[in-house]
């Protein structure tokens, strides 16, 4: 096998990684601060949280291109995110799991899992096919490309929808119905088989 396309992948991925888990926000902070992402409609930054010399905890916005907002106190901020809003992020600051996932509970860690599950499933179905093909010189697409296809397209319509996110649930709406579409195509033409080879052997 070809180490050249494995080198890809690992560089591939190391970039996504830098891109998706890297710092959001170039501004400096405060000593001891503590940190966790923030969205506000179209915004998107941090929310920073510092101890103050007098024991108060206060806040600032962070977002990619304005300037730092705050500090804030707990109650100001409360009535800019309201009381959940606050909460959430709190739990989140300082929570480096949830900071590099992007979510805000214990519940998002578990459709990060559902996610990564599909993303593997998808990444077995390629690893599959490369092995087959490469064994056979040609290029081959055997049964278990479809079924891993199928499953690794359910996990992650499922994560994108609770995501929101309409790119991927696009993406994957005609891909799981094509690999449910191959996979009946598949039984069909085996149930057919012992028939033709019936009538030949006649």
């Amino acid at each position: 096998m070809k180490w050249e396309p494995l080198l890809a992948m690992v560089a591939l991925l190391a970039l996504g990684l830098w891109i998706v888990i890297g710092p959001q926000v170039r501004h400096e902070l405060r000593p001891d601060a503590q940190t966790a992402r923030l969205t506000i409609g179209s915004l998107k930054g941090e929310l920073e949280a510092a101890r103050e010399s007098d024991g108060r905890t206060t806040y600032r916005l962070l977002f990619r291109d304005a300037p730092p907002t705050g500090p804030f106190e707990a109650d100001e901020l409360s009535r800019i995110l309201g009381p959940e809003g606050l909460a959430q992020a709190g739990q989140s600051l300082g929570n480096t799991a949830f900071r590099a996932l992007n979510v805000t509970s214990w519940v998002g860690v578990a459709w990060i899992v559902l996610g990564f599950a599909g993303q593997g499933l998808f990444f077995g179905r390629m690893m599959i096919q490369w092995i087959v093909s490469e064994r056979q010189k040609q290029s081959v697409v055997p049964e278990a490309f479809w079924w891993l296809s199928l499953a690794g397209g359910i996990a992650l319509f499922a994560y994108f929808a609770w995501r929101q996110d309409i790119v991927g649930v696009l993406g994957q709406t005609s891909g799981v119905v094509i690999y449910a579409r191959n996979i009946r195509l598949i039984h069909k033409r085996r149930r057919r088989q012992p028939a033709i080879e019936t009538g030949a052997s006649a």
